[in-house]
């Protein structure tokens, strides 16, 4: 996504007003300047934002959460930690806005599952999910304490032919397109009727750009906003790509990412978000199978 959404705000402001950090050199040109930084490096943090006068900061770093599970102590480090840091220096610097991601992996098995509400009850069964509960807190707290400018969504499964799959629950609804135009096949570690929220690249980044544009007096949520686009499961996407690759063929092979999905909603009520900045999805499960066979093809990664 952050390479995405940086592509997007170069188009919205100007390449020269976009910088673009991460932990390694991108594999290609980002299209603005870019800098290394590790989120854990606070005085790094504050030199890049100072150098390069800093107004509003999007922050993505994170580690997601199937790869979470992996390492729990790490992934909070540097979800927790690294969120904090961000937070206190924009509350230092009078950054004009922040932008968190946050995630339905707040979500539990306490959570009504259909339409699940703004304002309902959390126990996320994840630690990225614990984190992302936590930092919308911090994030509230802030605002409500120091009055800083922090927007936030609870984002679903991203769907975009932009990047691979990095460590989500979701990430089957991406590596089955890759399989099946590579090998007509895919092994699907969530069962066949396992139904989840999913939001489509160009959506989310859409709805990052229309929240942070808003004027502050609409953003009446300053934890995080429910955000949906739709919900489907693996057989229904399956059916949808058979319409349009013929012969592909699916299987279905649970495996610890079952137990994270069954704690997460079905669907999501997003009606907070667009009556206070005016969301809307755009892309259904028909359009976004569609993009995203025509754009990896164009991209000649598979013949």
């Amino acid at each position: 996504m952050g390479n995405v959404l940086t592509k997007k705000l170069s188009e919205v402001y100007g390449r020269d007003r976009i910088l673009a950090t991460d932990i390694k050199q991108p594999d290609e040109d980002p299209g603005v300047p870019f800098a290394m930084m590790d989120i854990m490096n606070i005085h790094r943090l504050y030199e890049i934002v100072d150098e390069n006068n800093v107004q509003q900061i999007y922050h993505l770093a994170a580690i997601l959460s199937a790869n979470g599970e992996w390492n729990p102590q790490k992934t909070w480090e540097i979800n927790m930690d690294g969120l904090l840091s961000v937070l206190e220096l924009s509350r230092t610097h009078h950054i004009e806005k922040l932008f968190f991601p946050s995630s339905i992996a707040v979500f539990g098995d306490t959570t009504p599952k259909l339409n699940t509400p703004q304002d309902t009850p959390l126990l996320p069964t994840t630690v990225y999910g614990i984190s992302k509960i936590t930092g919308e807190l911090w994030c509230n707290y802030y605002h409500q304490r120091y009055g800083l400018d922090v927007r936030s969504v609870r984002f679903p499964g991203i769907i975009g032919y932009q990047s691979l799959p990095g460590g989500g629950t979701t990430d089957y609804a991406v590596e089955i397109f890759h399989e099946a135009l590579k090998n007509g096949s895919y092994t699907c570690f969530l069962g066949e009727d396992s139904r989840l929220p999913m939001l489509y690249m160009d959506d989310a980044v859409r709805a990052i750009i229309e929240i942070m544009d808003a004027p502050a007096e609409n953003i009446r949520t300053r934890y995080s906003y429910n955000l949906a686009g739709i919900d489907f499961t693996p057989g229904e996407l399956a059916a949808e790509i058979k319409k349009h690759i013929k012969g592909f063929t699916i299987d279905y092979k649970p495996d610890f990412r079952q137990a994270i999905a069954d704690s997460w909603s079905d669907s999501i009520d997003d009606h907070q978000a667009r009556e206070d900045w005016n969301w809307k999805p755009k892309y259904d499960i028909g359009a976004i199978v569609a993009d995203m066979i025509l754009n990896l093809e164009a991209m000649h990664q598979y013949s």
